[in-house]
């Protein structure tokens, strides 16, 4: 498949010397797999050049405080995030220790990050299994770490990729969910479906960097409600698959 800038022209072969705008990247037909991991490595390379400083945005200094910050991290925001766990480690800064919180002071701790009482439950849940099943230690280990109380994919990706350095998957956050189907990488709103599709089109090296890099670009230009196309270094690759119906709801 030939991928065509917005701006070029094409004949039209069914009325011979007029022009026809050529389609977007994606945004005609259905695209093959070979020609979406084609234009998958080219967004890489944008998104390098434009975010090469993209990094995880939790505040940690071991793969324990990475764990516990990405459970507290559903429906809240990274800076809400690391504004609690600098009290939370210096009150229990080991699993073992956190595993023993009692629970309502734990939830008075974590309370401003929102759903506060799942959350609670959900990392006592994980300490336990981290001090029962593996001396106090997050396993280093996609398979074990999703059996953890509380751990899913995302989490586990998150740790597996920045405490780790290992590339299990890729994160499917809010930011990277909605950009990935606007640039039709994927269709699906389910997060494990979406991460499915990104992994068969995305090369493995680029699996850790691109969840940062879309983040970035996902709370700096293409934000939900109003995305700055314009200013967008990933425009001439993208279909802009529902940007008209999001800037309608505005």
């Amino acid at each position: 498949m030939v991928v065509c800038h917005r701006n070029a022209v094409t004949m039209n072969r069914s009325t011979p010397g007029k022009p026809r705008q050529a389609s977007r990247p994606g945004g005609r037909g259905r695209e093959s797999l070979a020609a979406r991991r084609e234009r998958a490595g080219r967004i890489c390379a944008r998104l390098s050049a434009s975010f090469p400083a993209a990094a995880c945005s939790l505040d940690f200094a071991s793969p324990f405080q990475l764990l516990i910050a990405t459970i507290l991290s559903a429906q809240c925001t990274d800076r809400r995030v690391n504004m609690v766990t600098g009290p939370l480690f210096r009150r229990w800064p080991t699993a073992d220790r956190l595993a023993a919180a009692p629970p309502r002071e734990l939830e008075e701790t974590i309370r401003s990050t929102g759903f506060f009482r799942a959350k609670a439950k959900s990392i006592l849940g994980c300490c336990r299994g981290l001090t029962e099943e593996h001396g106090g230690e997050v396993p280093r280990s996609l398979e074990a770490l999703v059996k953890l109380p509380g751990v899913g994919r995302k989490t586990a990706n998150v740790v597996m990729g920045s405490a780790f350095g290992e590339a299990t998957g890729v994160v499917v956050d809010t930011h990277v969910g909605r950009i990935a189907r606007r640039l039709g990488l994927t269709r699906h709103g389910d997060a494990v479906r979406a991460e499915r599709d990104l992994v068969a089109c995305l090369p493995r090296d680029q699996w850790i960097a691109f969840s940062h890099r879309l983040i970035e670009l996902g709370r700096t230009i293409c934000t939900a409600r109003k995305p700055h196309c314009a200013a967008c270094p990933l425009e001439p690759l993208c279909p802009r698959k529902g940007v008209a119906a999001a800037k309608a709801s505005r």
